[in-house]
């Protein structure tokens, strides 16, 4: 068969461009998994901040709505602050998170008065230790800023009424006022006590259930040395500052001298409302905190007035929302994903190449098995030829009365009949292999004697042998137990055995046929000293049609399946055979049959 490189050409291209596809999709899967990690990591930074700014607004609203001035304890006079407090109320979602309200004077001596909502008023009442704590911070001046969120609560600077404002700043750009500017002076502080249940049972649970509600993040708060406050993660994709009363938007109670209502607040922003006007700037002077900022209301129906509301940033240390994806991380989860598409990915690569070689071989195989087939009807055809000659010759002698004696006729008639016998023996060849082939051929087992049916096959090739001049050895093992076998099948696979240890014999004149038993099964060898097998033919000799180079070369004469049919038979009664041989040196082929087929 004449080898052709065209299909490996073109199979090996093929594969190549499968291996530059997969390197491709390999790179885009990165890119895109890239691209989902930052989409995945900037959307969970948005909605964290956010989550942070809720929960701020809510702590800013109390904060900056509580804030009043000295007015109101030096008169008496609470209106301002119910008013404000009124307000902060009906506009929070969790007007029970205060506690309480206290009022921490400035002095050493000041008493301690706790707001009664009853009543509407500040009074002297039992003072809390966390109240008590705060005061002694206050007192000392070491440790003051907006937020205590160890103790759950909130610091107000109370401020002297009067004071002025040199500048402004709007959206960048400095504006100076007449007057001198004096920095107020604290009268004293509100405590406005917070409630941890509230915080950690409403807020952040109904935070998290709105920017983390499905699932696939997982929240937590911690303080400043890494106590947990909420939630139970223990890493985080993405972290925000909670407790943060700096100005950025928050709604604020606007006075009773300026604007009526209440008043929408932005960082460097100014909102003109008819004939008044609020003009806001986070400055910094004497005697003010960092990030203070202050709210001018003036009307043209009353006399300037100015308040101060002082908004500090909480310093480092303070509670921490971190934000964690279910799977670990964003990159563990990027990653698991990008693991399985990638496997996805070549295991579809795999496939499409395993089918492309399958196929490829399958072609290959079944090129070379129609060569073989196109082989063998050459060669049937030619031992076919040879007896039809001789058959043809003798009758046209017989009918041109060549043959004159009784003796001659004779002898064309034992031609005739050794020419046809051989026709025979190939055509029941033909016809067993095609049987065994479409599935149909029968067997009947019966028990079987060993000796017996050696003896049978010896008997039926001993016209051949003697013809040879063939000397065949017996070794057949005592007490060897009877088979269950189709006796004429397997009888027909011995013979073929042998008929190949004469036809390939190579001027050696002797065959040794030995049968034994090995355990569970009985073995059957056939054994001769011809021209041998080589290794690369033995892997195909029992295949349908192949004859080796060698033999065709040679013109030994054969169609290729009497092996064929010897491995049918043995595997039709349960057992195998094999081959083993050298150039040369011989052959031995081996049946082996299981002893009980039950």
């Amino acid at each position: 068969m004449k080898r052709t490189w065209f299909p490996i050409f073109v199979v090996g291209g093929i594969l190549l461009l499968l291996g530059g596809l997969a390197a491709l999709q390999y790179h885009w899967q990165l890119q895109v998994a890239e691209a989902d990690r930052e989409k995945m990591r900037k959307r969970v930074e948005i909605d964290a901040n956010r989550f942070a700014e809720d929960f701020n607004r809510e702590i800013q609203a109390i904060y900056l709505n509580l804030q009043t001035d000295s007015d109101a304890w030096n008169s008496g006079d609470y209106s301002e602050f119910n008013a404000r407090f009124d307000y902060w109320r009906t506009k929070t979602d969790y007007p029970e998170i205060v506690r309480g309200v206290y009022f921490i004077g400035s002095g050493a001596d000041s008493p301690v008065l706790k707001y009664d909502e009853q009543k509407k008023t500040f009074t002297a009442a039992d003072v809390p230790p966390e109240v008590t704590d705060l005061s002694g911070r206050l007192l000392a001046g070491k440790d003051i800023r907006p937020v205590y969120e160890d103790i759950y609560t909130l610091a107000l600077p109370v401020h002297d009424t009067e004071r002025h404002i040199e500048r402004i700043v709007l959206s960048g750009q400095e504006t100076h006022l007449p007057g001198v500017l004096r920095g107020p002076s604290a009268f004293g502080h509100l405590a406005v006590l917070l409630d941890p249940k509230v915080i950690t049972e409403r807020l952040l649970p109904d935070l998290a259930a709105k920017y983390f509600g499905d699932g696939e993040y997982e929240v937590s708060v911690t303080g400043a040395n890494d106590e947990r406050i909420f939630g139970s993660t223990t890493g985080s994709d993405a972290t925000a500052v909670l407790f943060d009363l700096s100005p950025d938007r928050f709604i604020m109670f606007a006075g009773r001298d300026g604007l009526p209502g209440t008043v929408e607040m932005r960082r460097n922003s100014v909102f003109n409302q008819k004939v008044e006007s609020i003009s806001r700037t986070d400055a910094q002077g004497p005697g003010e905190a960092a990030n203070t900022f202050k709210v001018e209301i003036r009307s043209n129906v009353s006399k300037p007035r100015t308040s101060m509301i002082t908004a500090v940033r909480q310093p480092e240390g303070g509670w921490k929302l971190n934000v964690q994806h279910s799977s670990g991380s964003i990159a563990a989860y990027i990653d698991s994903h990008f693991r399985r598409n990638a496997a996805v990915g070549a295991g579809v690569f795999f496939l499409l190449a395993a089918a492309i070689l399958g196929i490829f071989f399958s072609s290959q195989k079944a090129r070379r098995y129609a060569q073989r087939q196109l082989d063998f009807v050459s060669s049937v055809s030619h031992e076919f030829r040879t007896p039809l000659a001789v058959i043809y010759s003798a009758g046209e002698n017989l009918a041109d009365g060549v043959a004159a004696d009784a003796k001659q006729i004779e002898g064309y008639g034992e031609l005739i009949k050794g020419e046809g016998k051989k026709l025979s023996t190939m055509v029941e060849q033909i016809l067993e292999f095609a049987g065994a082939e479409s599935g149909k051929q029968k067997f009947h087992f019966a028990e079987t004697s060993v000796a017996g049916l050696i003896a049978e096959a010896v008997a039926e090739c001993d016209p051949l042998l003697r013809s040879q001049n063939f000397e065949i050895e017996t070794k057949i093992a005592d007490s060897l137990p009877p088979i269950a076998a189709d006796r004429a099948a397997l009888s027909g696979a011995l013979q073929n055995l042998i008929a190949n240890s004469v036809k390939y014999g190579n001027g050696s004149r002797w065959i040794k046929i030995s049968a034994a038993n090995g355990g569970s099964n009985l073995r059957i060898a056939v054994e001769d000293k011809g021209r041998g097998i080589s290794a690369a033919d033995l892997r195909h000799i029992f295949e349908p049609f192949y004859r080796s180079k060698d033999v065709v070369d040679a013109q030994i004469h054969g169609n290729g399946l009497g092996l064929a049919l010897v491995k049918r038979v043995a595997e039709a009664h349960g057992g195998r055979v094999t081959a083993a041989s050298s150039i040369g040196k011989g052959s031995v082929f081996t049946i082996e049959l299981p002893v009980d087929r039950s």
